[in-house]
């Protein structure tokens, strides 16, 4: 594989500084570009970020720091000169975010998003790379009416569903008639440590704004089809969920319930998340677990301070699979967040479009 120059576009925060450490030492991708807002502009990576690493674990890599930032909005054409895509992960409003990505792509600069805001554009693909990679051919739609040669928007979903939406695909050939899902969700997922967060500590919050409405349509567009230039949502299953902010660092839990048309046994559907697999593993993509679902037999488990690293925190764990008096089954998730679930989730969809040649 080639290597590609990359640029990381809201280098700055969290999810920004998540993609400077996976992107460190990638064997395909090299970090030649970093951008964030007019404040940081012209300041070294390590002076604009200053206090504000957020792992304390993990040093920032020396070969990013004294990268100078460029102003992410008034230097559009010159980054997109200078690497053959981004990562985006911004702080911004949403219809600003929409618009900026366009700027980009339109600036023949393909743009791998970590952000909302495109979610739902009927010709933008929403990857879960495991699960749709078939949706990349709206891609095609997309450059027509941006009239691009090169220049896209793909998107990864949103975290709280790559808890439970991996465990639910491969069990779809059963039939899914209704979902109640309810997420547990780390602090990291507001860009926050419990340093930044105090409230945070001994608490829980039952809202996260706008969270519900994502967790219950996203898993729709994932599971849709391409038709007509655009991706058409799937009409089911019936998804519910409740979505909490828990005093957990990294890693998203899912207490998850689920009806079928046709209720399979437990020992298949144990049997259908170990046998599954996606392209990412027989394409052997650098950021892809070996075994995408790994399941429990632990009662206790999954916890996430035990098992959101499993496979380099890309792989979703399973357990606590039961039947239940109102559902057919019950079962337990968890994902890392920010890996799976952010920057290491749009890492390997950056992966998956390279391999399929969407950056030449």
């Amino acid at each position: 594989m080639k290597q590609y120059r990359v640029g990381i576009i809201g280098a700055t925060g969290m999810v920004g500084q998540r993609f400077a450490l996976l992107l460190a030492e990638h064997p395909w991708f090299k970090v030649t570009t970093l951008a964030a807002s007019s404040r940081s502009a012209g300041k070294t990576y390590r002076e604009a970020v200053g206090s504000r690493w957020a792992f304390e674990d993990q040093p920032m890599p020396e070969a990013l720091a004294d990268i100078i930032i460029c102003d992410a909005t008034a230097d559009i054409e010159k980054i997109a000169a200078s690497v053959d895509f981004c990562f985006c992960a911004v702080d911004m409003k949403k219809d600003e975010i929409r618009a900026l990505e366009e700027q980009y792509a339109k600036a023949e600069c393909p743009i791998v998003s970590n952000n909302s805001a495109n979610r739902f554009t009927p010709d933008v693909p929403m990857i879960i790379p495991e699960i749709n990679p078939e949706h990349l051919e709206v891609i095609a739609a997309q450059k027509a009416r941006l009239g691009t040669k090169r220049g896209f928007i793909a998107v990864k979903s949103n975290c709280s569903i790559q808890s439970y939406v991996p465990a639910l695909h491969p069990l779809r050939k059963f039939g899914i008639k209704s979902v109640l899902a309810c997420t547990y969700q780390a602090i990291s997922g507001a860009g926050k440590t419990f340093a930044r967060w105090p409230e945070m500590v001994d608490n829980l919050i039952p809202y996260i704004g706008g969270e519900e409405e994502k967790s219950e349509q996203e898993p729709l567009k994932v599971w849709g089809k391409v038709e007509g230039g655009e991706i058409v949502k799937a009409e089911s299953p019936c998804i519910t969920t409740q979505c909490l902010r828990v005093p957990v660092a990294d890693g998203h839990t899912a207490a998850v319930f689920v009806n079928f048309e046709q209720k399979p046994t437990i020992e298949e559907i144990k049997a259908a998340w170990a046998a599954y697999a996606g392209e990412p593993q027989s394409l052997q993509l650098p950021m892809a677990p070996k075994q995408f679902i790994h399941y429990f037999e632990e009662p206790d488990r999954p916890q996430a301070r035990l098992d959101r690293m499993l496979e380099g925190g890309m792989a979703v764990s399973v357990g606590r699979l039961r039947e239940d008096r109102m559902f057919d089954y019950k079962f337990v998730c968890l994902s890392h967040n920010t890996l799976r679930g952010a920057a290491g989730g749009a890492v390997e969809l950056a992966e998956l479009l390279a391999a399929k040649g969407y950056f030449d």
